[in-house]
Order: structure tokens, then sequence, then C-alpha cells
């Protein structure tokens, strides 16, 4: 049985605080969730497509792709890294929810684990929310992407909140 246990202890975002803080901790805060979320759940729990056909949905899927979310718009977007996907293709769009049944529980954590530390990394090193990059055709800026990041992390996290009910009855924020 694999256990993730959250890396960071989740923290209430401040009430007040600058706007680069409180998008960063909405933001990490939301990370912690998702890891809370699959936290004390069995390798094949984690594996396991709760959401119903046509849906593949699993936590361990949501952990994956959040994995190339980070990872795109972090590392390809903002710091313009050659950083391939991982656990996709263009022949295989949807491998990172797909490609479950077999996968490294253990692997997975640590990679999105690590990307999410490369994230953190390359926003401290932007100066202003202002900054923009290009991606998808379009000039989009660091302020923007954090907002889209906690909107992301915060509907996978009802996903999250749905599969993990359906595995053991779990449930809260």
């Amino acid at each position: 049985m694999t256990s993730p246990t959250p890396a960071l202890g989740r923290v209430d975002p401040p009430f007040v605080a600058d706007e680069r803080a409180m998008l960063a901790a909405w933001l990490d805060y939301h990370r912690v969730t998702l890891e809370t979320k699959c936290a004390g759940v069995s390798d094949e729990a984690l594996r396991e497509r709760l959401a119903g056909h046509p849906s593949s949905l699993s936590l361990l899927g949501l952990v994956r792709h959040l994995a190339e979310v980070e990872r795109s718009w972090f590392r390809r977007g903002v710091a313009g890294q050659d950083a391939p996907p991982l656990y996709y293709s263009k022949d295989d769009p949807d491998g990172d929810f797909d490609n479950v049944d077999d996968a490294d529980v253990g692997e997975a954590f640590a990679t999105w684990r690590a990307e999410c530390e490369q994230a953190r990394e390359i926003l401290a090193r932007v100066e202003s929310l202002d900054i923009t990059f290009n991606q998808r055709d379009e000039q989009i800026s660091v302020r923007w992407l954090l907002v889209h990041m906690i909107e992301e992390y915060a509907r996978h996290n009802g996903h999250a909140d749905l599969l993990r009910e359906r595995i053991d009855g779990a449930t809260g924020d």
C-alpha cells in the first residue's frame, strides 16, 4: 500500500497579503489538497476508475495530469524550457489519465511533487505578475496563469473529492 503523505502541511491562505503571496498561497493550498485526497489510499484504489463510463478518471490520473499541467505552464510556458510531455503524446493525448493500470504510483507522486517545486522556483524568479509568455499562440501573463492554476486545481480537487468518497467514504475539504 502506498500512502502518499502531503509534503507540505495544508495551511489556509492568508486573509491579507500582496497579490503574488495570496495567489501562490492559494495554489499551494490546492496542491496540498490534492495530495491529502490521495493520502492513505492503496495503489490499486489510486488507479481505479470510479467516475463511470466514458470517463477514465482516477486519483492517480489526476496526479499525473496535474504534473503535466505544472510542467507545461511553468517549465515550457513561463521558463521556455524544453520539457516534453511525460505521460501523453500526440498519438495518446489522454495518456496521463488513461495509462494508469500499470503506472508506478511512487514515481507519479514524485514527479508531480518535483514539477510543483520547479513551478515554485520559476515563479520566485519572475519579476512581475505582468510578465507575459507565449503559449497557445497567445501572450499570457503570469497573473492569468496563477488564477488559471488555482481554477484547474479547484476543479480537479472536486473530482478527487468524489473519487475518494467512492473509494472509502472519506469526505472533507
